[in-house]
């Protein structure tokens, strides 16, 4: 197994899977670009359980991709089951960092509360094909008034306010300059739920912020989750990471691959008999 902990360079990567389902071979390829990136920077390489989903995450899960990704060859100096410096690697339990966080964004003038369904997000704008991604918020309740009456964030869904004209534009390490306009590409984005769960994108900053990222990489259908990231960073007044966004593995039919494609999960790939080669071969790896 190789050892991620080649010494202090000050590289810090890390691997974020979400129990929510076997991890199959996109991640497989994206892991493995994550972890021979902490090899060649002589850095460290931290797995985070992001385990936010209350309804979705399974123990079985988390158990799954840590045997999963040793089998593939992967190891990590910090995280779920390896002591480390930052108290707790699962998102679960780590809800006094994002709330504190929070009340920060609140406080500033960043966030409002949105009391708009489901059904009034759907009839706004459609969701856009082939993504988890959410759609252009309209702004129905930007101009609410009442944030100061929210001491808590439970009970309505909190959204970060996109400056208007905002263009937000980085440079990937993979995938060269990228450039995203508010409105056009992303609105005013979820940061808490109203079932008192926070959003990806808070956990996510808040998270690579506390455990000192300095290179985030992940898969290209998040690009512009990083453009929103950035601008959370920024309001939390944190130093930004590198991201590094690897190419995806798609199926036959060209859609790209999602945990609900059993049949090229890591875990079937292993029980059918194929080599941890074998499959980082059918990753695209190298």
């Amino acid at each position: 197994m190789t050892d991620v902990s080649l010494g202090p360079s000050g590289y810090r990567g890390r691997l974020a899977p979400s129990p929510t389902g076997l991890l199959h071979v996109g991640h497989a390829r994206t892991f493995w670009i994550a972890a021979q990136r902490a090899i060649k920077n002589r850095g460290t390489l931290i797995l985070r359980n992001e385990d936010l989903d209350p309804q979705r995450s399974r123990a079985e899960f988390v158990r799954a991709m840590m045997e999963d990704l040793r089998w593939l060859g992967i190891d990590w100096s910090e995280g779920p089951d390896v002591d480390g410096p930052y108290g707790s690697y699962s998102q679960s339990e780590r809800r006094a960092h994002y709330l504190e966080a929070w009340r920060r964004l609140r406080e500033g003038g960043f966030l409002y509360p949105c009391t708009c369904s489901r059904k009034d997000l759907a009839q706004a704008a459609s969701a856009p094909n082939d993504t988890d991604d959410e759609p252009v918020y309209p702004g129905t309740c930007r101009k609410r008034k009442d944030v100061a009456e929210f001491r808590e964030p439970a009970g309505v869904n909190w959204r970060f306010r996109v400056p208007d004209g905002e263009v937000v534009e980085f440079t990937d390490l993979n995938l060269g300059q990228q450039r995203y306009a508010a409105a056009r590409d992303f609105g005013d984005f979820l940061v808490w739920r109203r079932d008192d769960v926070p959003a990806y994108q808070l956990a996510v900053v808040v998270d690579d912020a506390a455990m000192r990222i300095t290179e985030v990489v992940r898969g290209a259908d998040l690009l512009k989750s990083t453009a929103r990231q950035l601008l959370l960073w920024r309001a939390l007044g944190y130093a930004t990471p590198d991201y590094f966004h690897c190419e995806l593995v798609r199926d036959a039919a060209g859609a790209r691959l999602a945990k609900r494609h059993d049949a090229l999960s890591i875990r079937h790939l292993r029980e059918s008999g194929m080599t941890a080669e074998k499959v980082l071969e059918m990753a695209g790896w190298p």
